[in-house]
């Protein structure tokens, strides 16, 4: 691919879904596997697979593959929806980083190997200045320090929109972002007894762009600094694998962006299309083109 949209620079992983015939079983009990999935894991990956869907043309960079079949199974993948996996890397001799999942019931455990990625040594690609001068718009996620930090500052140096998600307000990636969109998961895990309302204004306090609080089906939070708190409420809808949400969240602003759309419409569309996966098995491998989102929305009677 010579022409790319968005340059997406983040986390990629195998992934196996084993979907349970009953609930994830206690320690030293039983359960069934009633079906298998290969599918990809990690956020720059899944918001990249539904981008690439709406018919946006990606190109993808992160960590390190292994040169083996979860690699290359993974590498297949993310072709067949058309991204552009031309810097990827696969190592010999190297494992590469993969989750296991087990759904069962309401609820997902989930076993990896992302410490080892994320905690140890470096094992993802330097970021390529070219590719961020040929996007339109990146998507960064904020996990590989350094690497990350530099996608943020290329980005502020050539005047170049990116959307991150889930980091410290203090942290330079947040300040400086088009639009961060922060997970309730994320704060509750790092603000666990921060108001709401007061963290919010933490945010826009130290961001240039949008802030977006998410939270599963509770009010979406956003707005800029100087600006009342504006809210979204999610639309209803009966979930049946939510494990995409956040990252096809993201991908709709980043949609919102490219089209130039005001950020309310942004914020519906995103919120639809979450909404289109979380109904969705499994969700982010039956993301939906832009047509069949429009369908799906015209259905609904939602208006965006």
């Amino acid at each position: 691919m010579t022409g790319f949209d968005v340059y997406s620079y983040g986390m990629i992983s195998a992934s196996t879904l084993h979907v349970l015939n009953g609930s994830f079983p206690e320690p030293d009990a039983y359960a069934e596997i009633k079906n298998t999935y290969s599918m990809v894991g990690g956020e720059a990956a899944n918001s990249s697979i539904v981008l690439s869907k709406l018919g946006v043309n990606v190109k993808l960079d992160g960590n390190w593959l292994g040169k083996n079949e979860k690699g290359f199974q993974t590498i297949n993948i993310l072709k067949d929806f058309k991204i552009d996996v031309d810097r990827l890397t696969l190592k010999d001799d190297y494992r590469g980083v993969e989750e296991i999942v087990f759904a069962g019931g309401n609820t997902r455990t989930i076993f990896g190997t992302y410490c080892n990625l994320l905690f140890t040594t470096k094992q993802w690609n330097e970021p390529v200045k070219e590719d961020i001068i040929n996007a339109e718009v990146v998507c960064l996620d904020p996990f590989f320090k350094e690497e990350s930090l530099l996608v943020a500052k290329i980005c502020e140096e050539l005047k170049k929109p990116y959307v991150t998600i889930d980091c410290a307000y203090t942290e330079e990636i947040a300040k400086n972002a088009e639009v961060i969109i922060i997970s309730g998961e994320f704060r509750k895990r790092e603000y666990p007894n921060v108001d709401i309302e007061e963290l919010f204004q933490s945010y826009t306090g130290k961001a240039k762009g949008l802030v977006v609080f998410t939270a599963g089906s509770s009010d979406v939070l956003y707005g800029r600094a100087g600006e009342e708190i504006k809210r979204f409420t999610p639309y209803k809808i009966k979930p049946v694998d939510t494990a995409g949400a956040g990252d096809s969240f993201r991908s709709g602003i980043i949609y919102g962006l490219l089209k130039k759309w005001p950020e309310e419409k942004c914020i519906g569309f995103a919120g639809a299309l979450a909404a289109y996966i979380c109904e969705s098995f499994p969700g982010v491998l039956n993301a939906p083109d832009y047509i069949e989102l429009m369908d799906y929305i015209e259905r609904k009677g939602w208006v965006i």
